[in-house]
């Protein structure tokens, strides 16, 4: 059994690592947020320790190292973005491994700076990268690689995810904070669309704005128009009024449907983890770099037939 640490326990993403570490067996020891709405902890782990002052809980984890029986083994971090490279490094100097949520780090810099504090801890930092465990993604996979070789599939990625008002007042709405729309819910298909097509040749950017973007990625394997949205106003007209979210996969005319099967998805990440197959910074680097790239790029007028349509509507 092992003990673990999580960082970022009132998150809306730390019951799925809380029950994660209860499902593969191991102990949480130990739980820090600066918010106190927790209750969650009384179904899952009601003996863990918990602080809502950092100094408290990294003295507590620390004093934990004297005895072998209660080291820590691995802290895993759901706090928000901008915290995540500190945390990160904190967990490596605590003598623990790390395991931590989407986006990594915002720049391939900071990046360098975690495989650093790797070689000083001889601790390794692992991403949850749920959607490359996922059958659909899977599945995709095993088509594209028996297609013929010089075959390159085009795709349409559609994700809106309708949020309210407390999204801009949250850390999340704060770009400096989350990094902006297309790196906080974007990056997991940034991963994606690499896992499945291969290596980024190209990308380019066709909108940038708080609540949404749009741009263009062409992959070995595929030829992807996106776009990312966070505003209702983007919903389609038939789905507008019914539901909050509009998900679409299209590739080459056929539609991947992968809307289920995604409750178990972070305790099969913790398996891997824990057998020692988990996803380490070298495997985050590829959807690090996508992102900064599409976050610090400005926009341009995009070619014919690279320009996602539901830009055309934005720019009527």
């Amino acid at each position: 059994m092992k003990n673990f640490a999580l960082i970022g326990a009132a998150g809306y993403i730390a019951p799925r690592h809380m029950r994660a570490i209860k499902d593969t067996g191991n102990h949480l020891a130990v739980a820090y947020d600066i918010n106190d709405s927790v209750g969650i902890i009384d179904s899952i782990s009601p003996q863990s320790e918990f602080f809502t002052e950092f100094e408290r809980f990294y003295e507590y984890a620390y004093q934990l190292k004297r005895d072998p029986a209660t080291a820590l083994d691995y802290v895993a971090i759901c706090s928000p973005n901008y915290l995540h490279h500190p945390h990160i490094a904190a967990g490596l100097r605590l003598g623990a491994d790390v395991i931590c949520e989407k986006p990594l780090v915002p720049t391939p810099e900071l990046l360098d700076e975690l495989e650093r504090v790797e070689k000083e801890t001889g601790k390794r930092v692992f991403n949850i990268l749920q959607l490359r465990h996922h059958d659909a993604i899977l599945q995709l996979r095993e088509k594209v690689a028996a297609a013929p070789a010089d075959h390159v599939f085009d795709v349409e990625l559609t994700y809106i995810t309708s949020r309210g008002k407390w999204y801009m007042e949250s850390w999340k709405g704060d770009q400096r904070k989350s990094f902006g729309v297309a790196t906080n819910i974007g990056v997991h298909f940034y991963d994606m669309l690499h896992f499945v097509f291969g290596k980024l040749k190209r990308n380019v950017v066709h909108y940038s704005g708080e609540a949404k973007a749009a741009g263009y990625l062409e992959y070995e394997r595929a030829r992807v128009r996106w776009f990312l949205s966070i505003d209702a106003n983007d919903l389609p007209d038939e789905v507008k009024g019914k539901k909050s979210t509009f998900r679409n996969i299209d590739i080459s005319g056929e539609k991947l449907e992968f809307s289920e099967g995604f409750t178990e998805l972070h305790t099969t990440s913790y398996r891997e983890i824990l057998a020692g197959h988990g996803f380490g910074l070298e495997d985050a680097r590829h959807c690090i770099e996508t992102v900064n790239v599409i976050r610090t790029a400005a926009p341009v007028t995009g070619q014919h037939g690279e320009v996602h349509p539901f830009v055309n509507r934005l720019l009527k």
